[in-house]
């Protein structure tokens, strides 16, 4: 909430507590995957402000980001892509490195994937159309860099620390 966190300003917050919600500054507990995605939301040298209410938004942009992968199962098949699909679907992938080799900015990594996530929901409301290739090309790199690169998943994005449970998965 904007002041330095410190153990000297007995303010800091463990990631028991964050798993737990057991701090007064937390509402709920958060799965790991939600304080994985906080985290990578920021980039690795600024500075992260905790709030309760920006780790609300990060478990709502993981359960986006995670809705459209699944999503993808789901997408219709169309003889040809749309030219704003194909677009996006072809830079995509090269927009994700670039970002990745200019200084790990997850930031803009999940900012692509969450353009992404626009158009497989396009795609799911018949609102766009895309081919075979592309639509292997999409999910290859959403999975590609969501999954492999940043380690998310819903697998474990439920909170694991319940009745004694090992927090670290």
């Amino acid at each position: 909430n904007g002041q330095k966190m410190g153990k000297s300003y007995n303010n800091f917050i463990t990631l028991e507590q964050f798993f737990t919600g057991n701090h007064p500054l937390l509402e709920k507990a958060y799965s790991p995957m939600t304080i994985r995605f906080f985290v990578l939301s920021a980039h690795y040298r600024g500075t992260v402000d905790f709030s309760n209410e920006a780790l609300v938004a990060a478990e709502k942009g993981l359960e986006k980001l995670m809705n459209a992968i699944a999503d993808l199962d789901r997408v219709q098949v169309s003889a040809q892509c749309d030219a704003e699909t194909e677009k996006i679907v072809k830079a995509l992938r090269q927009k994700c490195y670039d970002a990745m080799n200019d200084d790990f900015a997850t930031p803009q990594v999940i900012s692509n994937l969450f353009e992404a996530c626009t158009v497989v929901n396009k795609l799911i409301d018949h609102k766009a159309t895309i081919c075979a290739d592309c639509l292997a090309e999409l999910k290859e790199v959403m999975h590609l860099f969501a999954e492999d690169i940043l380690g998310l998943s819903m697998h474990n994005a439920q909170c694991t620390m319940h009745n004694g449970g090992d927090a670290r998965e």
